[in-house]
């Protein structure tokens, strides 16, 4: 599997883990196996070192954020349980040193499915204060028991800061955006920007309208990003489109902002001419950001996007 192929699949399994758990559990009727069955091939895994000893990891799911140095192994966010395996295994520098922290950006199971594969190596877990009731909200929707593992150990309402080494790692919370619960995570020297769901590079980002999402927040949160942060840091999105990657300047943080300012503009109009949501949401790619576009399908997440606009416009 070529690099493409792997960001074109590993970000539709993210949309599938975080959007259709419930769907992926509706099978039809048991047929007898006509065969061996067929194990998945392993995922496709790569490092890659960003600055001043921290970087990313890749692998499936959101985007893992690591710093290894002589004093201190920390990380930002897990993935899924297969991927965080390997991610703890192969970490070059770690040398079975435990985590000093691991951050959770939000908590999404493409983000925190790999916790409990990691908690018993770390000496802490932490996340927005909001994080434990939206993972135990999900869990119940879905009909799932929420391992204790997943959760984190630690919580904080909107700043933290932590000392590892010649680093200094810090996480802010600038409200409901893609969740109730996301955070914008920094590494001061290094000078590089975790963003997780904040940022969804050149795609349909996921809109978590049930855990609190916001798109007319989010727009504020991605502004408010642009005017506290360096210009010259590098900028970590949990998801990237194959062509563009996950690793983005400051600058470029104004395309994901424009098509969602775009998303309530036109939703908005269209409501005003009398259009229903259903009629909205048939619209398959939209115009003004090429970029996004993806074929029709289930693949596709433009139509559910318009539908949470939809629903964001209308409520009370």
């Amino acid at each position: 599997m070529n690099r493409r192929d792997f960001l074109i699949r590993s970000g539709a399994a993210a949309s599938i883990s975080v959007l259709t758990p419930s769907a992926l559990l509706a099978q039809a009727p048991a047929t007898p196996s006509a065969g061996p069955v067929v194990q998945p091939p392993p995922p496709v895994t790569e490092f890659k070192a960003l600055r001043r000893n921290v970087g990313v990891f890749t692998g499936g799911g959101g985007t893992i954020g690591w710093l290894v140095n002589p004093d201190a192994v920390a990380a930002v966010d897990t993935q899924f349980p297969n991927t965080a395996a390997i991610f703890l295994r192969d970490l070059p520098g770690r040398a079975d040193r435990k985590f000093d922290v691991i951050v959770n950006t939000h908590h999404h199971g493409d983000h925190t499915g790999g916790n409990p594969t990691l908690h018993p190596s770390a000496k802490a877990i932490v996340a927005h204060a909001n994080v434990p009731d939206l993972l135990r909200a999900r869990a119940e929707a879905d009909k799932k028991t929420l391992d204790p593992l997943v959760l984190p150990d630690a919580t904080f309402p909107e700043t933290w800061k932590m000392s590892l080494g010649d680093e200094t790692i810090g996480a802010r919370y600038l409200g409901a955006a893609h969740t109730r619960g996301d955070i914008v995570v920094l590494f001061e020297k290094a000078n590089v920007v975790h963003l997780g769901d904040l940022l969804f590079n050149r795609m349909y980002p996921v809109i978590d309208r049930p855990g609190g999402a916001s798109i007319r927040h989010w727009v504020t949160v991605l502004e408010q990003i642009q005017a506290d942060y360096p210009a010259d840091a590098i900028y970590v999105s949990g998801h990237g489109n194959a062509k563009f990657g996950i690793t983005l300047q400051r600058d470029e943080l104004r395309v994901f902002r424009d098509y969602l300012a775009a998303l309530l503009a036109h939703t908005e109009g269209e409501i005003k001419a009398g259009k229903s949501k259903e009629e909205i949401q048939k619209l398959e790619n939209f115009p003004g950001f090429p970029d996004f576009h993806v074929p029709p399908g289930r693949g596709n997440r433009l139509p559910a996007n318009l539908g949470v606009a939809y629903d964001e416009l209308t409520s009370a």
